[in-house]
C-alpha cells in the first residue's frame, strides 16, 4: 500500500470523455447466477479487465476468470494487467484512446478523477447486489449518490508491535483500547532507553497521510470534508507533527535519515519486521508479509488516542475497488463480472486475502478457514474493531493522488528540522489545496 503514485498530469485528457447512459439490468435466473444483474442469454461477448499487481496475483486472477467463464460460457474476460508504477499511465491512456476496459481496477486516490470525468459508470444503477457490504464501505466508492467503485476487500490503518521486543526491553504492551498518544510517545522513549538502544521504540509514523486522517477524526476533524476541501486545523496537523519531533528527541524513533531509509525499504525491511523496533504503523494486510520477516508472532494494536476524545478515528479502507467504464459496450456483463468477483465464495476462496480481506462478509465468513494464520488474525481484529467505527472518510476530490508525494516530502523537512510542525502544516496546505484545486 505504500507505492509512489504516478502523476495525474496524464489525467488530464480525460476531460475529454463523455458519459454513456446505462439502463438498469434485469435478473439473471441462468444457473450459477451469483447476483442481480442480468447477461444477454447466449450472445458471444469479450469484456476486458484490468488490474496491477505481482504474478501471484495475476496467476489468482486468472484462476478467478476461468471458474466466472465456466459458469458463463457465453462471456469471454481478457486480461489486461501490468505493475503498479505503469497501471495508471496506461489506464490513462487507454481512456484518452477510447478504449477503456470493461471492468477496471481502482485505487482510492483516483476514483474521483474518473468518476467525474464521466469515465466511470455507477454501479447502482447496474444492479449491482452490495446487501453484504457494510455502509461505510460503500460510501467510500460512492460520489454524489452514485456507486462508482465497490470495494474489493478491506483493511484498517493500526500499529503493528513486536511483543518479543516488548519483553526484551523489559516493557509491557499497552492497553489498546485505553492509550493516549502521550502514552505512545512515551512508551516509545521508554522501550529505546531501558533496552540500552537494541530495540528502537517505535518506526516514523509520517510519511503516510492516512495516520493523520485517523488522528484529524479522533478530533472530530478529516483530512477531507465531504464537498472535497479540507477539513482539518492546521494546529491539528501541526500537534501531529509535534509527537513526531517529540518521539525523535526522546530516542524513540531513529534519526531523520535512518527513517528515511527504512521508510524506503517497505513492510519486511520495517523495524519491526527486521526485529530492531517495538511498533509501526501499517495497514491489516500488510501482516503477513511483515510476520514472515520478523520469523515470530506480531500483535495488531487500536491507534493511539481511540478512547481520548468524543468519538474513534479508525475507519475501514477499501485495498482497492472494482469499476466498470460508462463506455463499455457490454456494461450488463462486465457488472456480472464484478458481482461475481465481490459476491461469489468461490472467487473468495480463490483470491482469499489478495485484495485485502473480502468486503462481502458473507464470503470473508465462508473463506476464513482457509485464510493463514496471520490473516486469520487480522480478520478478527477487524472484526473486532467494527462496532468502534463510527464512519468511513469521504472519497479523496481530485488532485489527491499527489497527496502522498506532498506528505512524504513534507515529512522529511520535519524531520530534519527544517521545517517547524507549525510551518510544515501551513506548506502542507497550501500544496494539498492547489494539488486539489482549492
Amino acid at each position: 500500500m505504500r507505492q509512489a503514485r504516478p502523476t495525474l498530469a496524464k489525467l488530464a485528457t480525460l476531460a475529454a470523455v463523455g458519459a454513456l447512459t446505462l439502463t438498469a439490468c434485469g435478473t439473471d435466473d441462468s444457473p450459477g447466477s451469483t447476483g442481480t444483474t442480468g447477461g444477454t442469454g447466449d450472445e458471444e461477448v469479450t469484456i476486458r479487465f484490468s488490474w496491477w499487481g505481482s504474478d501471484t496475483r495475476h496467476e489468482l486472477t486468472q484462476k478467478v476468470i476461468d471458474a466466472f467463464e465456466a459458469e458463463h460460457p457465453n462471456i469471454h474476460v481478457e486480461p489486461d494487467y501490468t505493475d503498479w508504477d505503469s497501471y495508471f499511465d496506461k489506464l490513462s491512456t487507454s481512456v484518452a484512446g477510447g478504449d477503456a476496459p470493461d471492468v477496471i481496477t481502482q485505487e482510492e486516490r483516483f476514483l474521483t478523477d474518473y468518476a467525474t470525468r464521466g469515465v466511470l459508470a455507477d454501479l447502482g444503477s447496474l444492479g449491482l447486489d452490495t446487501s453484504k457490504i457494510d455502509e461505510s464501505i460503500l460510501g467510500s466508492g460512492t460520489i454524489d449518490g452514485k456507486l462508482y467503485g465497490v470495494a474489493t476487500g478491506v483493511n484498517a490503518y493500526v500499529v503493528v508491535a513486536d511483543p518479543a521486543a516488548f519483553e526484551k526491553a523489559g516493557v509491557e504492551l499497552p492497553d489498546d483500547e485505553s492509550w493516549t498518544w502521550q502514552d505512545y510517545v512515551d512508551l516509545a522513549n521508554q522501550i529505546t532507553e531501558k533496552s540500552g538502544g537494541a530495540v528502537v521504540g517505535a518506526q516514523d509514523y509520517g510519511f503516510n497521510e492516512p495516520g493523520f486522517s485517523i488522528y484529524a477524526r479522533q478530533r472530530g476533524q478529516a483530512l477531507y470534508a465531504e464537498d472535497g476541501t479540507l477539513g482539518y486545523d492546521e494546529a491539528t496537523l501541526a500537534q501531529w507533527w509535534q509527537h513526531s519531533l517529540d518521539l525523535q528527541a526522546g530516542g524513540g524513533t531513529p534519526g531523520a535519515a535512518e527513517s528515511i531509509e527504512i521508510d524506503a525499504g517497505g513492510p519486511e525491511q520495517s523495524l519491526v519486521g527486521t526485529g530492531k523496533g517495538a511498533m509501526a504503523w501499517f495497514w491489516t494486510n500488510q501482516l503477513t508479509a511483515i510476520t514472515s520477516a520478523a520469523g515470530h508472532p506480531l500483535e495488531l494494536l487500536r491507534p493511539p488516542g481511540e478512547s481520548e476524545n468524543e468519538r474513534t478515528g479508525m475507519y475501514f479502507k477499501p485495498a482497492m475497488f472494482y469499476s466498470v467504464s460508462a463506455k463499455s459496450q457490454h456494461p450488463q456483463e462486465a457488472a456480472q463480472f464484478v458481482d461475481f468477483l465481490v459476491n461469489s465464495q468461490e472467487a473468495g476462496k480463490i483470491l482469499l486475502s489478495d485484495r485485502g480481506l473480502p468486503a462481502n462478509t458473507d464470503v470473508r465468513a465462508a473463506v476464513e478457514t482457509q485464510f493463514n494464520d496471520t490473516d486469520k488474525q487480522a480478520a478478527a481484529f477487524l472484526t473486532d474493531i467494527a462496532d468502534e467505527i463510527v464512519d468511513g472518510p469521504p472519497v479523496p476530490p481530485n488532485g489527491a493522488g499527489e497527496v502522498a508525494a506532498i506528505t512524504k516530502r513534507i515529512n522529511e523537512e520535519v524531520l530534519f528540522a527544517r521545517l517547524s510542525p507549525q510551518d510544515a502544516a501551513a506548506q502542507f496546505t497550501n500544496e494539498v489545496n492547489t494539488a486539489i484545486g482549492q
